[in-house]
């Protein structure tokens, strides 16, 4: 690994953990002013809304900015704007509408650093393939211990301490990790597109994702994944309550063995590439997604469903490994920003879908309805996608990407922008 890998390691896992203490202390902040589940739902929902508002508009500015500049701008920008809703609830003086508007813009610079981050890795790394998939499993296991395991219960207790406190730790992280990344060595900026307006350009990365049946087909499965996970979340904690007769206690750790069995995944990302291939691993984790879930339907009791929440999650950790790895390798760096905003848009804007499904269902039928459908979305989503993602056509992407010298593939390459 390069020297720069450990100071952009070390800046995203600092940075993860104070996601972490926001995560839980936004909703907690929320529930002091107001009992109204839809102005709860509103600051919730805010800190999505720039994707789906800016997602690929956002990759077309990264595309054309300094990959490394515009991390730490968006950091240390985040980091001046706790400084206001700190100072609001030292005053007393924090309101819904504050609250969702902070989280609204933490999610507008969470997705320039995250597009930033995400164009930037392959560049630091050389595009090696082998490099991104060890890169990724270690950024993906810190973001899971961070903001999973540490991050939240971290915010519960600092929030113990005074409404402003976990806002100032956010704060530092996002300092601290500002720093760090402005320390990081220079890599080129993407090659300009001369006389072409913004939105052109975003329609270029939209286009380069849903002509290639392997970027598209790793685009399709965290979309649709959200639909059918969303579809779960909103009726685990009813389902964990009613149908295993947990409490709250228990529901907590039915969510740490999904963790768990996250950063095992992540972990053995790279050796199950290795071993079947990057195609076939990515078809084999969809469906033991499917089949995970299909198994917490049917659970008899909590310890059953926590080990199907280990497999499941150790499939997804595998997944956000080796799919994002694959297409850092084989996407041209002048399109990188847009490609990765437009995929994570499509994951976007499949949650809310997800969740309104997943409330339907439970309402209309039963509480393991949402479960079941969400298995058979799953499985189908499997199966649509594994002629999309073969081995066949991922060693034909890494072969053609490891190619960039020769002088036709500048010609290919500018074939996939609309004309």
């Amino acid at each position: 690994m390069p020297t720069g890998f450990g100071r952009l390691w070390t800046a995203q896992t600092v940075s993860s953990l104070g996601d972490g203490v926001t995560h839980a202390a936004l909703p907690l902040l929320a529930l002091t002013l107001t009992r109204d589940p839809m102005a709860l739902a509103v600051v919730t929902a805010a800190g999505t809304l720039p994707w789906l508002l800016f997602g690929i508009l956002g990759g077309a500015l990264v595309d054309r900015w300094d990959r490394r500049r515009t991390m730490w701008i968006a950091d240390a920008a985040r980091a001046a704007l706790l400084a206001t809703p700190a100072a609001a609830a030292a005053l007393d003086l924090l309101t819904i509408p504050l609250l969702a508007a902070v989280a609204f813009l933490l999610g507008l610079g969470g997705l320039f650093f995250d597009t930033a981050a995400t164009a930037y890795l392959p560049d630091l790394l050389r595009r090696d393939p082998e490099l991104l998939e060890r890169a990724n499993s270690r950024l993906r296991g810190a973001q899971t211990a961070m903001s999973g395991f540490a991050g939240p219960p971290a915010g519960s207790a600092l929030l113990a301490l005074g409404r402003a406190v976990p806002l100032l730790t956010d704060a530092v992280s996002f300092l601290l990790s500002a720093l760090l990344v402005r320390s990081l060595p220079a890599t080129p900026r993407p090659r300009p597109e001369a006389r072409e307006s913004l939105l052109r350009q975003a329609r270029a990365g939209a286009s380069h994702v849903f002509r290639d049946r392997l970027l598209l087909g790793l685009a399709l499965r965290p979309a649709v994944g959200n639909v059918a996970f969303l579809a779960v979340e909103t009726v685990l904690a009813l389902f964990a309550h009613d149908r295993l007769g947990v409490g709250g206690f228990g529901f907590g750790l039915l969510l740490t063995a999904e963790a768990t069995g996250g950063l095992l995944g992540a972990a053995v990302a790279s050796r199950l590439g290795r071993r079947l291939g990057t195609g076939t691993a990515l078809t084999c984790t969809a469906a033991v997604e499917g089949l995970a879930i299909l198994g917490l339907a049917a659970a008899p009791n909590a310890y059953a469903a926590a080990l199907a929440l280990a497999v499941c999650g150790a499939a997804m950790g595998a997944t956000m490994v080796l799919g994002p790895s694959l297409r850092q390798a084989i996407v041209p760096a002048r399109l990188m920003g847009r490609v990765a905003s437009t995929s994570r848009m499509l994951a976007m804007c499949a949650a809310p879908l997800g969740a309104f499904l997943g409330g339907w269902l439970a309402r209309a039928y039963d509480l393991r309805t949402p479960l079941f459908a969400a298995a058979g979305l799953l499985l189908a989503m499997t199966a649509v996608t594994a002629s999309m993602t073969t081995d066949r056509r991922v060693e034909a992407a890494l072969r053609a990407a490891a190619a960039p010298e020769l002088p036709e593939a500048p010609v290919r390459e500018s074939t996939l922008d609309p004309v």
